[in-house]
This record gives C-alpha cells, structure tokens and sequence, in this order.
C-alpha cells in the first residue's frame, strides 16, 4: 500500500507493499516497527539503527512524533484519499493557508506573533501547555497572520482555531 507521508513542506511516499519498505523508491534495509503496550511508543530498526519514536494520531492523518527529542508533526494520506483530496481541490478553487488549530486540549501559553506579521513555512507561532508539556504550534506555510482568537493564559480544546493567516510571501531571512 502507498502512502504520502509530509512534514513540513517535504512529502514522501511510503510503500509498504510487497516483501519490503520503500522511501521515495529506495528500499530501507532491515526495517521493522514494534509497538509498546500503551500503544504510543514505538521502537523502529531501520538499516541496523535503532530509534525510539512516540506517535499519537492527532487528527484525521495527522501524527504528532517524537523522534530523539525532536518534535513532528506528520500528515499520512493513503492514494484514495490523496486522490479524492485532488478532485475536491480542484472543484472548490483557491484555498489559503490553514490556520493554526489546537492538537489537544491545553493552555495558552504564549503567542508569538502579532497580526499583521509575515510567517515563513515551519516558523513557531504559539506555545501551548498539554499534558505538563510546552508545545511549540507551526505555521504549516507562509503567510500573514490575520487574526489571533487565542489569548495568553486561555483554556482551549482540541481542533479550537488558534491563528488564522492570509496568503503571503516567505519573508526573506535577515
């Protein structure tokens, strides 16, 4: 079965048909996934290296993971799906940068952009607090925040809109 897995802006495709694993048509060697009993931490063996990896599904084909102390947020789209998504694109026309949305319930710890301020792809936009744990929220692309509906120190629910943007540029580095 293929899978198109993204994260950031990089999207690979994923073939677990067949004997082996795939990435983006190169086999991984020796790859092989065993799953805890509390069903969130893994450990994955891929080409003789071992990793720890901890994954919650944090809505429909989006996983939070982290991986060796790095955070991840990954989108997994299997072909039917990533086909119906490109038919209804195409019918429904031009669509803006999603908004920052809530991962799970939490606090509000910080916002750190204004509206009106230019975001680059992967920049962090909020802090929020969940389960004892800061969480840095991202901008999934560039844009320009136009409306911040969380405050600091707000109680929010998972899938609450946090940061809405407009369509923008990527801000040049300086």
């Amino acid at each position: 079965m293929l899978y198109h897995v993204t994260i950031g802006e990089h999207t690979m495709v994923v073939d677990l048909a067949g004997t082996g694993i795939t990435i983006d048509g190169t086999p991984v060697s020796h790859a092989e996934m065993l799953t805890q009993s509390s069903g969130t931490l893994h450990h994955m063996i891929a080409d003789g290296a071992s990793h720890a990896v901890l994954g919650r599904a944090a809505g429909a084909g989006l996983w939070d993971l982290q991986i060796g102390g790095m955070k991840l947020t990954a989108e997994v789209v299997d072909e039917r799906t990533r086909a119906i998504r490109a038919i209804t694109r195409t019918s429904a026309g031009v669509i803006g940068p999603r908004p920052v949305k809530a991962p799970m319930p939490g606090l509000v710890v910080r916002v750190e952009v204004a509206v009106g301020d230019s975001v680059r792809a992967g920049q962090g936009v909020l802090i929020m607090e969940a389960m004892k744990m800061e969480n840095e929220l991202k901008a999934d692309v560039a844009g320009v925040v136009s409306r911040i509906v969380a405050a600091e120190g707000q109680a929010v629910e998972k899938g609450a809109v946090l940061i809405e943007f407009a369509a923008g540029t990527e801000p040049a580095d300086g």
